[in-house]
């Protein structure tokens, strides 16, 4: 594989431009080959059923298309757990869902949720990454990385040993505004100041963590496992 090849594996629509839109933008630029995978609905915790539902399901991957295209990614694709309730699947379910379009890409990065964040939707979506990727002989994942989600993984105030801790740094400076014009795309999932997911404050993040790491913006990750072979 002369191109590098990332799948993002996120909970929700929105979530693969949240915690890595500027990123994934960098990466496009540089010929990467990158892939999302959607696991859950994304919106049926919010009370709607039947027609309503559906309809709604629908504009919602209709706007991640959209979004997806401006991020960079080559492929979309979205599977149906229940929203916010993927405790209540198995996850060896999940974790076959995963290992099944790993074998598809053969993605050498992973990008998913942190292990700690609020929602239990991306705390199932880390574990069955995990679980699909332990770390075999000839084995494309070379790297998992974990990215934060604004008003999921900051929220999630008493469970401080799991906090996000990032130790790699991504310089978003010149992507910045792909990553803001592919959230913008979520009309319904957008949030105004001071939400954590207000575009306001997606900038004010980025500006943050390319402060602690001498960067005009930055998106930040905590490296799970990186494995390289010999020089």
């Amino acid at each position: 594989m002369n191109k590098k090849r990332v799948l993002v594996v996120a909970a929700h629509p929105d979530d693969e431009v949240l915690g890595c839109g500027g990123t994934i933008r960098k990466w496009h630029d540089c010929g990467a080959h990158i892939y999302a995978l959607i696991l859950a609905q994304g919106i049926a915790a919010r009370g709607e059923e039947g027609i309503s539902l559906n309809k709604k399901i629908e504009t919602l991957r209709t706007q991640a298309k959209t979004s997806a295209d401006i991020a960079g990614y080559r492929e979309i694709t979205f599977e149906d757990f229940p929203d916010n309730r993927m405790d209540s699947v198995d996850l060896l379910d999940i974790a076959q869902v995963v290992e099944r379009y790993i074998k598809n890409y053969e993605p050498q990065i992973i990008l998913t949720h942190h292990h700690g964040d609020l929602n239990v939707d991306h705390r199932l979506s880390y574990q069955a990454v995990i679980t699909a990727c332990r770390p075999l002989l000839g084995y494309s994942v070379k790297g998992i990385y974990t990215y934060e989600t604004p008003s999921a993984t900051e929220w999630n105030f008493p469970y401080y040993k799991n906090n996000f801790s990032p130790n790699l740094f991504i310089d978003i400076t010149n992507t910045l505004q792909a990553k803001i014009d592919a959230v913008s795309c979520y009309a319904s999932e957008i949030r105004q100041a001071p939400h954590p997911r207000s575009l306001e404050n997606l900038r004010v993040l980025a500006a943050h963590w390319g402060s602690v790491a001498g960067l005009g913006y930055a998106e930040a990750f905590e490296q799970i496992y990186r494995i390289e072979g010999n020089l």
